[in-house]
């Protein structure tokens, strides 16, 4: 297992990782099996997403304001709940099949971190190959 370590440097942002993600899968010498991409913490996320317009990350980010505002009515004790109600929407890993040592998502896919707590020094996503 690889991990990537990375800071955020806004509240809310969404980063297109695919390219670290896809040299692991390159590095890891399997050829075919399935690439599990997975986050640990709980006000973060990582999901595909379309790759090729910036705009629509925007978009995403606004539509999950409207859902879990940071303003809005909580019983979490602390300042994040809304962070934690995205992340656990966005959901926390993605399972993509790897075919002749690439990753095998759709065109207009790419693999996205969310960040909903930021910024943060440090983010961790873990990346495990496994042959099939």
């Amino acid at each position: 297992m690889k991990k990537l370590k990375f800071p955020t440097s806004h509240k809310t942002q969404v980063m297109d990782i695919s390219k670290e993600v896809e040299e692991l899968v390159i590095e890891s010498g399997v050829k075919d099996g399935v690439c599990i991409v997975f986050t640990p913490h709980t006000t973060s996320s990582v999901f595909l997403f379309e790759n090729q317009d910036p705009a629509l990350r925007r978009d995403l980010l606004n539509a999950l304001n409207r859902i879990a505002p940071t303003d809005g009515d909580y019983f979490h004790k602390g300042e994040n709940a809304a962070a934690h109600l995205k992340s656990s929407r966005m959901g926390n890993s993605v399972a993509i099949p790897v075919e002749n040592a690439r990753l095998m998502h759709g065109k207009w896919q790419g693999i996205f971190f969310g960040e909903f707590d930021g910024p943060r020094q440090e983010r961790e996503v873990y990346v495990k190959v496994v042959a099939g």
